[in-house]
């Protein structure tokens, strides 16, 4: 069996740990151990971790932001007969969720369960026909009744739930399945790039692994408090749009073809002139990219962005099919060429060409 690269055993050790909103410990933790003893650490109190990379001076300080949280959902009810209702967390759509496997994590443990469908021998013909809406759905744990759930089985309100998805590599080992690339690949690339980096830059860099994205940009808005960048970047998935019904105005992205520059979102309007050093930088250095936009949702630059007066921020992405829900893919190449990218930024981004972002000349 041929011995796994650190970049990849990164990719599934990220994956493959638990963090939806507002539990995101497995995920912190993998981070700091990766990064082991090259940067400093610190926590804000929402539960950021913050990983600070010194270079050949204090300023600028440079943020490189990755959510640890993914979507999932969260135990609010156990039924007398046993069931778990849910609160999702984060933007599912319910179309996805029926039949899939889900880890609760209790007290006492991992406990797997299944979110409950009923066969379509019993279902009218209009019954077949209609979307299930999520809070009609519930989770068997294979409980007899609640007393065995909330007392053997350790289930508690409020405990998280994550789909169960492990990493794999496909026919093409360039293409990687898991769940959570949203936004563990933004967590990688924090890794990565300071790995990379190891100290030979124009200034200071913080990799942040920011929490509770997925429910409104919550970490970001702690974790910028502390770190007080000049410039800002979220590092995030990209919308693929190489499937079968997806239009190319709706999403650009072509897995293998480079990391995506997001030019506009339903949080930010990057700074302009960031973004022209994204594109030159890639060409410069022969590094292919692609252009996104997302009419909806947003990231974590677009809380960033707000700190102290405007902080000049943009997304870059790696396109992956099938975001937000069990199962994700996406090109290795991409991802590689991504770290490629950021390096070569941070390494650009000196005092006077940060200073440059927001010299406004009709001011």
């Amino acid at each position: 069996m041929q011995q796994e690269s650190p970049r990849l055993r990164l990719l599934r050790r990220l994956t493959e740990a638990s963090g939806v909103p507002g539990n995101e410990d497995e995920v912190r933790a993998v981070m700091r151990e990766e990064l082991g003893t090259l940067a400093e650490f610190s926590t804000d109190g929402l539960g950021s971790l913050v990983c600070r990379l010194p270079g050949r001076v204090e300023r600028p300080r440079i943020m490189l932001a990755g959510h640890m949280d993914e979507i999932g959902f969260m135990v609010t009810h156990i039924t007398p007969e046993g069931y778990v209702k849910f609160q999702a967390l984060g933007g599912w759509w319910d179309q996805v969720m029926l039949a899939q496997r889900v880890i609760v994590k209790t007290r006492k443990g991992d406990l797997p369960g299944i979110i409950g469908s009923r066969p379509p021998h019993i279902l009218s013909l209009d019954d077949r026909k209609k979307m299930v809406e999520k809070r009609d759905m519930y989770i068997d744990v294979g409980a007899a009744g609640e007393a065995e759930a909330a007392d053997v089985f350790g289930l508690r309100p409020g405990d998280p739930v994550i789909p169960e998805s492990s990493f794999r590599l496909m026919a093409n080992p360039r293409l990687a399945m898991a769940k959570a690339w949203d936004d563990r690949v933004g967590c990688a690339l924090v890794v990565d790039v300071m790995r990379e980096l190891a100290g030979d830059h124009p200034n200071t860099v913080y990799g942040v692994g920011t929490v509770q994205e997925e429910v409104g940009l919550r970490g970001a808005r702690a974790s910028v408090e502390l770190v007080k960048p000049d410039v800002a970047f979220a590092l995030e998935v990209a919308i693929a749009g190489d499937t079968p019904g997806i239009k190319p105005e709706e999403a650009q992205g072509r897995l293998g073809k480079g990391p995506s520059i997001l030019v506009y979102d339903g949080s930010l309007i990057p700074n302009r002139r960031l973004r022209d050093l994204a594109i030159e930088t890639a060409e410069a250095d022969g590094i292919p990219y692609q252009f996104a936009a997302m009419a909806g949702g947003g990231t974590d630059a677009g809380a960033i962005q707000f700190h102290a007066g405007g902080v000049p921020s943009l997304v870059l992405g790696v396109p992956c099919r099938y975001i937000h829900s069990h199962t994700g893919i996406v090109h290795l190449d991409d991802y590689d060429n991504a770290v490629r990218l950021l390096v070569a930024l941070v390494r650009r981004l000196d005092e006077p060409t940060v200073a440059g972002l927001t010299a406004w000349s009709d001011c």
